[in-house]
């Protein structure tokens, strides 16, 4: 009976180990060693002699198969091939460090290398290791509002070349309608945001300008210049939104030009000398007010000529003029224009080429804010209207030509108007001049 008991004890135990595979953490140890399995060198920590984990191991191990919450295969023991145990594969970069409660353990596990996502492969770049990207790109909409109006305002001057001003007013007015949306709405606005913009919106935030007393002109050119925005988010990312196209611009009555006199038209430019004590700033003077008269330029278009521009006394070449939108036009130069800035030049303390042809008394090229504080002073002295700027001038300049006779495309070229609308506003200052031209043209104006 002893005998058959050991023969089925000895069965037994070939039966248990029959299916068993051996694996190469299975292996024997020398004699009088404890075998190492991969639950003792997780357990073990770094009392077991091996080298604690470098800073790329540092993420927890998950439990191993066989092991209570096992999953999947056991991970590799950070030590490497020292305590028997396979080389960890490429993507097997998730080494044990021993957690709080165990044997050995430091606090909690640390965060993986690679960001918050252990499946990341050790250097794999993130979200901290790019700069740039931490916010998103203007074509996803979870991208800021603010990048999208940066980058509408460096298209507006680079591709379309606008003026340094308008450039400078529509991202004002592009900033306060963002604004307006995220007290409206109570977060900063993104593509996705401006995409849901409503008419009610719309309505509220045009609501809000009117309640700060902001004028229909200057409504309907911030409604103006956000249009153009949502005209680029079209363009550049695909935004549509319907509800711009719901709302009315508000109408606003253009103002009638303010022209002064002929009289006090010249008085300004015959007498504006008489203001500064030294020649060479009488001279200038006189010659900028003249200018602006004479070729009914802008401020900053006279002001932006440098010395070879200038026109010259006894010349015929007409004078070159940038206007806006980089715009060039041709505009004759009467002698006594010619007269003023040749006696202005004959003073002129560096009358190199490049150089500015009307300077400051620093030396740099005169600022518009000089010249309006000279002519601001002048006409208190002289008993001149208030509406006597240097703009006022050219006002003046279209106005006289127009009382004389001139044709209205004429003055839209000397002007540089983009549109005859903009030019027929002066059709309204001389209503006594319209009255002439109806009756001498309709062939009923004489009662037959």
């Amino acid at each position: 009976s002893g005998t058959a008991s050991g023969q089925t004890a000895q069965a037994t135990r070939r039966g248990r180990g029959a299916g068993r595979r051996i694996s190469a953490s299975d292996e024997v140890p020398p004699r009088g060693q404890a075998p190492i399995g991969p639950a003792a060198a997780a357990a073990a920590g770094p009392e077991c002699g091996l080298p604690e984990p470098g800073p790329r191991n540092v993420a927890a191990r998950a439990p191993s198969a066989g092991q209570p919450g096992g999953r999947g295969p056991a991970a590799p023991h950070p030590a490497g091939p020292e305590c028997g145990l396979p080389e960890p594969g490429p993507r097997d970069v998730a080494a044990h460090a021993p957690s709080a409660g165990q044997p050995g353990g430091r606090g909690p596990a640390a965060p993986h290398p690679a960001g918050q996502d252990p499946g990341l492969r050790a250097g794999t770049p993130t979200e901290r290791d790019l700069p740039e990207r931490r916010i998103a790109a203007p074509d996803t909409p979870q991208a800021g509002a603010e990048a999208a109006r940066r980058a509408f305002l460096d298209w507006l001057a680079l591709e379309r070349r606008a003026a340094p001003l308008t450039v400078a007013a529509y991202g004002a007015d592009l900033a306060g309608f963002l604004g307006f949306l995220t007290r409206h709405l109570g977060a900063e606005p993104d593509l996705a945001a401006l995409g849901r913009v409503a008419p009610a919106d719309l309505r509220a935030w045009l609501a809000f300008q009117a309640g700060q007393g902001i004028g229909n002109a200057s409504r309907a050119r911030h409604l103006s210049a956000l249009r153009g925005f949502y005209r680029f988010l079209l363009r550049r990312h695909g935004l549509t939104n319907p509800a711009l196209a719901l709302i009315a611009t508000p109408r606003a009555r253009k103002p009638i030009p303010r022209a002064l006199s002929p009289d006090q038209a010249l008085t300004v430019a015959r007498e504006i000398g008489e203001m500064s004590d030294q020649e060479a700033l009488s001279a200038r003077d006189v010659a900028l007010f003249t200018l602006l008269y004479g070729c009914g330029l802008r401020i900053a278009e006279a002001l932006a000529l440098d010395v070879r521009d200038a026109p010259l006394p006894g010349a015929q070449v007409p004078l070159r003029v940038r206007g806006k939108g980089a715009k060039q036009r041709i505009v004759p130069v009467l002698p006594a224009v010619r007269e003023a800035v040749g006696a202005w030049l004959a003073r002129h303390p560096d009358p190199a080429p490049a150089a500015p042809l009307f300077l400051g008394a620093r030396g740099k090229r005169l600022n518009p804010a000089v010249a309006q504080r000279v002519l601001r002073e002048f006409r208190r002295l002289n008993g001149l209207p208030e509406h006597a700027t240097p703009h006022a001038l050219r006002h003046s300049f279209a106005t006289h030509l127009l009382c004389a006779g001139a044709d209205l495309r004429a003055i839209q070229d000397l002007l540089g108007h983009a549109s005859l609308s903009t030019t027929q506003r002066y059709t309204a200052v001389d209503e006594a001049r319209l009255i002439e031209v109806w009756q001498r043209a309709h062939p009923r104006a004489g009662g037959a």
